[in-house]
C-alpha cells in the first residue's frame, strides 16, 4: 500500500517528461494515486503525448486558467471522474518575453498582467473553483494543494518580473492556507532549485543558475535530476505532512539558506 493509495489528484503543467509536474505525476502513480492531468491551448497536444508515458491517467482535462468557463468545466469533469479531490498540484507559469531578461523597465503592464494572471492569480482561481471537491477529500488530514515555486525571497539575474510573480505566489499561498484551513485543506509552496525543464530553457541566461547553484548548495545540486522534488511533492500530498500549511518547502540543496 502506497503513501497515496485512494488519493485522487489533479496535476497541472505536464508538458514533456522533463517537466517537474511529470516527475510528480509519475511518483504519485507509483504511490497508488489516481491521477488526472490538465492541459491548455496549443500545449494540450504535448500533454496528451506525454500522458501516454504515464499509463492510466485518462483523457487530459482542458484547463486554461485565463478562461473562467473552462475552469468551471474542469471542475465538473473532475467531479464526474472522482467525485472529490484529495490533491491539487499547481505547476502553471508563463511570462511574455518582455518580462524576462530585459530588466524591470521594459515590460508593458499588459505583459505583466498576463504573467500575473497565469503564474500567480491562477492558484487562487483554481483553489476557489475546486474548493467544494477538496472539501470532500477522504484523505487523512484532508486535501493538499501544492504550488511549484522558485524562491521568491531573492532577486535573481534575468528572472525579472517572474521573480515578482513567485513572490506574489508565496504570499497568496499563505493567505489561501489561512482561508481554507477550516476546510481541512492545506496549501504549501514547493520551492525547487533550477531544473532543466522546457520552462527553464525559456529563461534567458538560465546557464547562470546552472553554473553557480551547485557551488552554493551545501548538498550540491544536479539540474538534470528532479527526483528529490517529486519525492517531496509526494510527502506534501500524503498524510505525512498533514500538519503543515502556509509553508515554503525548499528542495534546492540548501542554496536558499546560504550567504
Amino acid at each position: 500500500m502506497g503513501l497515496l493509495t485512494n488519493h485522487c489528484i489533479l496535476i497541472t503543467g505536464v508538458l514533456t517528461d522533463e517537466s517537474l509536474a511529470f516527475g510528480i505525476a509519475q511518483r504519485a502513480l507509483a504511490e497508488g494515486a489516481t491521477v488526472a492531468l490538465s492541459g491548455a491551448g496549443r500545449g494540450a497536444s504535448l500533454t496528451r503525448r506525454t500522458a501516454r508515458k504515464l499509463g492510466e491517467v485518462g483523457e487530459i482535462v482542458e484547463l486554461d486558467v485565463t478562461e473562467p468557463t473552462q475552469i468551471a468545466e474542469a471542475v465538473k469533469e473532475i467531479e464526474r471522474r472522482f467525485g472529490r479531490l484529495d490533491g491539487l498540484v499547481h505547476a502553471i507559469g508563463y511570462a511574455p518575453a518582455s518580462c524576462l531578461g530585459s530588466g524591470m523597465f521594459t515590460a508593458p503592464w499588459e505583459d505583466v498582467a498576463t504573467a500575473m494572471q497565469i503564474s500567480t492569480y491562477s492558484l487562487g482561481a483554481l483553489v476557489g473553483a475546486f474548493r467544494p471537491l477538496l472539501q470532500r477529500s477522504t484523505a487523512l488530514g484532508g486535501a493538499s494543494v501544492i504550488a511549484l515555486d522558485f524562491d521568491g525571497s531573492r532577486a535573481y539575474p534575468m528572472y525579472d518580473w517572474m521573480g515578482v510573480m513567485k513572490a506574489g505566489l508565496e504570499s497568496l499561498g499563505r493567505y489561501l492556507a489561512r482561508e481554507v484551513g477550516k476546510d481541512h485543506i492545506r496549501v504549501n509552496m514547493l520551492a525547487a532549485g533550477p531544473i532543466r525543464t522546457m520552462a527553464a530553457k525559456s529563461i534567458p541566461g538560465f546557464s547562470q543558475f546552472e553554473d553557480t547553484w551547485s557551488d552554493r548548495a551545501p548538498l550540491g545540486w544536479d539540474v538534470h535530476d528532479a527526483s528529490a522534488v517529486a519525492d517531496t511533492a509526494v510527502a506534501l500530498l500524503s498524510p505525512l505532512l498533514r500538519g503543515t500549511t502556509g509553508s515554503i518547502i525548499h528542495v534546492d540543496g540548501g542554496a536558499h539558506a546560504m550567504g
